[in-house]
């Protein structure tokens, strides 16, 4: 992870709109983020001295290569805007065991960071700091569960270095992922919560102000690998866009809309994808997935969309059933890794797509026009591979239910050893390398897990997320590749609690509806687009007491014959009908992990591979994964950490004396290292 803080130069605040760089503009080199920041710090001072303060940032910039202005010298790969206004800034890293984090929010006052399990201020983890009457503070802090503040007894944030002027205050603090502190919250993989908060007075003897409503939320992956290529601003891309479509005012719509790639002369790669979304829509696109569709069609074929999965939708609709391509809500740009790309030109390629909108209107908002979709960057500079998807997990079915009730059932979808020993068969020895992983469920979704087992072995977790979040869902740049062989065994694990809800929940499309599924970037690409399974209807019925349905099945869903309670009833109404209580679905719950399933093994020509539709039973496994405990103490790189920093803060501060002989007469600029 070492090199990775080399990458962190942000655009310009000009190209940046809703927490993003604008689609396709590089970041700057090295002089604008000089001139940027220079005008940024000298904002408050007087005019006749403006140019003299951006000059002598920009001489002491050359003093410490590679140092970020008025900083403690490191570069951050990540950073998000947490407010819709464009005054909160976090910009943050890690190396080793130790988070950096950059705050740029614009007041003279107090700002304030921390880590939720909700979202929310109760049992958080929070850090405060500012520049006071000349003085720079950072303070560890935390609430209960009634939200009390409460200062920290064991400080484990270190204040790196403060900036202040009329306008903005900035400051840079590190900490451990693992603190071994009950009032710190550990930071993983899975997405964390960020909660914010600034006010324009700091924090006082009495301490922090309430900060009103100067505050928010923002979900992340703190640790996420930076991957990200810089593009060329001349690269070439297209878009695939929604035309002009009325949201319908009811809850959920999936909205499909056939386009025809451009045609190009020669191959072609995609090296990275953007979601391109209607200003004020961000909270109403939930997904969007981009399908393969059959290359029979002529261009007849574009002339209107129309709702996805609905009886009157166009037959060429049912061809398009390989997936190139998946966002969610939360998500941002998608860079290809530099030896690989998404193949476009070629016979074996897509002629016809078919793009699927997830409209999410719960308030049923009237008169919404839309023109969200994706922008898809490519190059004549082929790369070593051609990139593909697998969907793997749960087959989107209501033979996925979920009691009401329950604080936590588990779900499990299977991509079984006889789908992969089939469709890697022309792949050995080398099997598939996987390289990103979005994990999907939907409202009552609270953790997903990707499980790899060989032989026996269950290995590392593929990709995990242990506190889904709904609204962030995005593909999670793997640190290392994963290996695919024939013959392994995938298992999409997804965690939900439907404490609030009175009756069954089910697989389907619906956000109040669940699905547990796992999108896989791979290398070289195959004929392979679905790796899934079904569980058995028949069994689950029958721990609710049925005995009989009516055969043959002529009604969806089908009804059930005996015993007479739920004579007559579909299965839906019967699982719904059957009083549950949290012992039943416990026991429901290990019933159904056990079950043999029906397996989904499916090409990408539409095609089905042999295996499709046997049963198979989940893997047994004889050694599970059991990953290392942290032990507190153990780490030695907080001390090197501390240390490094500490020398670059005194490097700083050297240089920075300079400038406050330039500038002591102005008292407009105070730094601290």
């Amino acid at each position: 992870m070492g090199a990775d803080w080399s990458l962190g130069l942000r655009a310009p605040r000009a190209q940046q709109r809703g927490g993003r760089a604008e689609a396709g503009r590089p970041p700057p080199g090295r002089g604008g983020r000089q001139s940027e920041v220079a005008t940024i710090c000298c904002s408050g001072v007087p005019s006749r001295r403006t140019t003299m303060c951006r000059w002598s940032l920009l001489f002491l910039w050359g003093l410490l290569p590679g140092s970020t202005p008025g900083g403690t010298g490191r570069s951050y790969p990540h950073h998000a805007l947490l407010d819709w206004e464009g005054k909160y800034w976090l910009h943050w890293g890690h190396e080793g065991s130790t988070l950096a984090f950059r705050l740029e929010v614009q007041t003279p006052g107090y700002v304030g960071l921390g880590f939720s399990p909700t979202g929310g201020m109760a049992s958080a983890d929070i850090v405060l700091g500012g520049v006071e009457n000349g003085s720079p503070y950072l303070q560890d802090y935390f609430t209960d569960k009634n939200r009390e503040l409460k200062k920290d007894p064991q400080q484990d944030y270190h204040l790196g270095y403060a900036m202040q002027n009329s306008t903005h205050t900035i400051i840079e603090f590190t900490r451990e992922l693992q603190t071994c502190d009950i009032n710190d919250k550990s930071i993983t993989e899975s997405t964390v919560r960020v909660i914010w908060a600034y006010h324009h007075e700091d924090i006082g003897e009495s301490g922090p102000i309430y900060h009103g409503s100067n505050r928010g939320t923002k979900s992340l992956k703190l640790l996420n690998p930076e991957k990200s290529n810089i593009l060329s601003a001349a690269l070439p891309y297209f878009d695939l866009r929604n035309k002009n479509v009325l949201i319908p005012d009811k809850g959920t719509t999936y909205w499909c809309q056939m386009f025809k790639i451009p045609v190009f002369q020669e191959k072609r790669h995609v090296i990275k994808v953007e979601p391109v979304i209607q200003e004020g829509h961000e909270s109403l696109i939930h997904h969007i997935l981009l399908y393969h569709c059959s290359n029979n069609f002529n261009d007849s074929v574009l002339d209107y969309g129309h709702e996805c999965y609905h009886p009157n939708m166009p037959d060429a609709f049912l061809t398009c059933e390989t997936v190139i391509f998946a966002w969610a809500i939360g998500g941002e740009g998608f860079s290809y890794p530099p030896h690989v790309g998404l193949s476009l030109g070629t016979p074996l390629d897509p002629t016809y797509v078919l793009l699927e909108v997830h409209f999410d209107n719960p308030t049923y908002q009237e008169g919404l026009i839309d023109n969200s979709g994706l922008r898809f960057f490519h190059t004549t500079i082929l790369r070593k591979y051609d990139a593909g998807i697998i969907e793997a997990g749960l087959w989107v079915s209501l033979f996925h239910n979920i009691p009401p009730g329950m604080p936590e059932f588990r779900s499990e979808g299977h991509c079984t050893l006889e789908c992969l020993e089939e469709a890697l068969e022309a792949e050995k020895p080398g099997g598939i390398h996987v390289f990103a992983v979005l994990l999907h469920a939907h409202l009552a979704g609270r953790g997903i897990r990707m499980r790899h087992f060989r032989k026996g072995e269950e290995l590392k977790l593929l990709a995990y997320d242990d506190s889904f979040d709904f609204n962030f869902q995005e593909f999670q740049y793997l640190k290392e590749e994963r290996i695919i062989l024939p013959g392994d065994n995938l298992i999409t694990e997804c965690r939900y609690n439907t404490k609030d809800r009175v009756r069954m929940t089910w697989g389907g499309l619906s956000t109040r509806s669940e699905m547990c599924l796992s999108y896989l970037l791979y290398y070289p690409r195959i004929n392979l687009t679905r790796c899934a399974s079904i569980p058995d209807i028949m069994e689950q019925l029958q721990f609710i007491g049925v005995k009989e349905i009516y055969r043959p099945v002529t009604t969806w869903p089908f009804i059930i014959k005996s015993p007479k309670q739920y004579k007559n009833l579909s299965f839906m109404d019967a699982m719904n009908k059957f009083k549950w209580s949290i012992k039943d679905g416990i026991s429901f719950n290990k019933l159904v992990l056990g079950l043999p399933v029906n397996v989904r093994c499916s090409k990408t020509d539409n095609a089905e591979w042999s295996i499709q539709g046997m049963t198979a039973l989940p893997p047994e496994v004889e050694r599970p994964y059991k990953s290392e405990p942290f032990v507190c103490g153990s780490s030695s790189s907080s001390s090197s950490s501390t240390s490094s920093s500490s020398m670059l803060s005194l490097n700083f501060v050297l240089h920075v004396s300079v400038f406050f002989l330039i500038l002591s007469n102005t008292g407009s600029i105070r730094h601290f290292a």
